[in-house]
């Protein structure tokens, strides 16, 4: 009767003891996947808003020149005598011209900015929710390391406490974007 006892203990004590094992690797393995979507979003910024500013700037660069050749041609029209060869030149320049806007309908900077604006917006977003499901994530983990009776399977396992995410001072100002 006490070995049923004792066996019935050991066993009660082994099942809590896997499933609180189990259920601090779930927990654990859940941190490090919110870990790593922070990570990706991080990269997306880091590799994706340089090329999308250096696009930005490369239509505005090609928009503004175009503008600036439109604008001359139609002064030097404005302010030069009839002439037969003045004429036909700035015809075969506007023609240039607007076969290159023709060819290029999406070369709008206003709406280039306004996409870059949107997708800088966009990855902020959802950099926030990726660290605020990571430190949900985490303070789970914590209250599960911290609390009895779980915390002596922590112990015998060593899974330790884990850090919540915060930023550096110096990173907690606004990104500046130049162009």
């Amino acid at each position: 009767m006490l070995i049923n006892i004792i066996l019935f203990i050991v066993i009660i004590l082994s099942g809590y003891l896997i499933v609180t094992y189990n259920k601090f690797v779930r927990a654990n393995n859940y941190v490090k996947q919110k870990a790593s979507s922070i990570d990706v979003l991080l990269n997306q910024r880091f590799e994706l808003l340089p090329n999308l500013i250096e696009t930005v700037k490369g239509y505005s660069k090609h928009e503004t020149s175009t503008f600036e050749k439109l604008t001359k041609l139609r002064s030097t029209y404005n302010n030069s005598d009839f002439s037969v060869n003045q004429t036909n030149k700035i015809d075969k320049e506007f023609v240039k011209l607007f076969a290159l806007v023709e060819s290029y309908p999406e070369l709008k900077a206003n709406e280039n900015f306004l996409d870059l604006q949107a997708s800088l917006k966009e990855i902020e977003n959802k950099l926030s929710i990726a660290r605020m499901n990571y430190n949900d994530a985490t303070t789970y983990y914590n209250n599960k390391v911290e609390s009895v009776p779980s915390n002596i399977v922590a112990k015998i396992f060593r899974f330790e406490h884990k850090d919540l995410f915060t930023i550096d001072d110096s990173k907690k100002e606004n990104i500046k974007v130049s162009l």
